[in-house]
């Protein structure tokens, strides 16, 4: 399975559609590209394999395999990005404001019933990261 994350960039955050078979699953939200800066800017565009992860504080999210340069990044409910997340992807319902939505818990579920059921078949999930030029 193959879900493509379309980004826009803007200098207070970055705004995205992830969609699976040219299907809307849900908008997201992250950090402003800042070079891939740990813990402030989002990460760079590419292919990633995603993973089931749990914690106590996130529950059931997605961890992103093999980022340059970076680790433990998630995506994982958050409706600010600039206050919840460090290098993270947010699923919102809604945008309420560059890197700001609404809603994210529900966005989340969505997603997590789509992926999961393929992940525990062991099939691979690949997340496409990539941007209007």
């Amino acid at each position: 399975m193959v879900l493509v994350l379309n980004r826009t960039y803007f200098p207070e955050g970055t705004q995205g559609v992830l969609e699976w078979n040219g299907t809307l699953i849900c908008y997201t939200i992250e950090l402003p590209w800042l070079g891939n800066q740990r813990r402030i800017s989002c990460i760079p565009e590419g292919e990633y394999i995603l993973r089931k992860r749990f914690s106590p504080k996130l529950k059931w999210h997605f961890l992103l395999m093999d980022v340059p340069g970076r680790d433990l990044i998630l995506i994982h409910p958050a409706n600010d990005a600039k206050l919840e997340l460090l290098g993270c992807i947010a699923p919102v319902t809604v945008y309420t404001g560059i890197g700001k939505g609404s809603a994210s818990r529900k966005a989340m579920t969505e997603l997590r019933k789509i992926v999961f059921p393929l992940l525990e078949k062991n099939e691979q999930v690949v997340l496409v990261i990539t941007s209007k030029k």
